[in-house]
């Protein structure tokens, strides 16, 4: 395993055990009646175009940590991280314009949320509707820096994607880049299905969520599938 991918799973494993742990004292013995809500899961990125024309179904994780205000009506706070490479032959045309055929590149999303979520649960099964926003970074890294020297190399998606800028339909000379990094605002929304598996507030849950950042160049836009327990 690469070490940026350990330490972007070491960060999400201690971020979601302290949510973990808050969650737990917060809420202890309070069954199905908790004020404080919190989540768990393994999430799968599905990219969407244009997104899908460069990067690959990503994954990752994500825990939160919210307020119920009632049963139905509930403000949850998300951290998510997923991981994504380049789609197909997309990395190809900056190989060979530089020729560096052992060129590698990954991906990396960070996103901060706050989202609204409306509830309908019984005592086994239950559905619900979320959405919201916030802040949303993609992260782009090659195995090496890369310098564009003439003026020649025609502006294609995967240029712009690894954060390469164009001018009037050609990359720009004089780059050197081995990272980029875009950080907006965007927005989500999604719903899912819960299932209980054990003593209240223990539930399963499984959801889909689009997902839309302007970030640079490309924006980015995918659907999130999780699966994961919420307590």
């Amino acid at each position: 395993m690469k070490p940026g991918t350990r330490s972007c799973l070491a960060s999400l494993v201690i971020v979601l055990a302290l949510v973990h742990s808050l969650a737990a004292q917060l809420g202890e013995g309070c069954g199905d009646h908790c004020k404080i809500n919190s989540n768990l899961a393994v999430v799968i990125n599905v990219p969407l175009n244009p997104m899908a024309t460069v990067a690959t179904p990503g994954w990752g994780g994500v825990g939160g940590v919210g307020y119920n205000f009632n049963k139905s009506n509930a403000f949850v706070g998300e951290f998510m991280w997923n991981r994504t490479y380049p789609a197909g032959d997309s990395l190809q045309p900056l190989r060979t314009a530089l020729q560096l055929s052992d060129l590698n590149a990954y991906g990396d999303f960070f996103v901060l949320t706050g989202n609204y979520r409306y509830e309908l649960r019984g005592a086994f099964f239950g559905a619900y509707l979320i959405g919201g926003g916030g802040l949303y970074v993609r992260y782009t890294h090659l195995s090496q820096s890369v310098t564009v020297v003439g003026g020649t190399t025609a502006c294609t998606s995967p240029w712009l994607w690894w954060g390469f800028n164009c001018t009037g339909g050609f990359v720009t000379a004089s780059q050197t880049l081995a990272s980029s990094t875009s950080s907006v605002l965007g927005g989500n929304a999604g719903g899912g299905f819960t299932f209980r598996v054990s003593d209240a507030p223990y539930r399963i849950y499984t959801e889909a969520r689009y997902h839309y950042a302007p970030t640079a160049h490309i924006n980015s836009q995918f659907v999130t599938v999780m699966l994961g327990v919420r307590f």
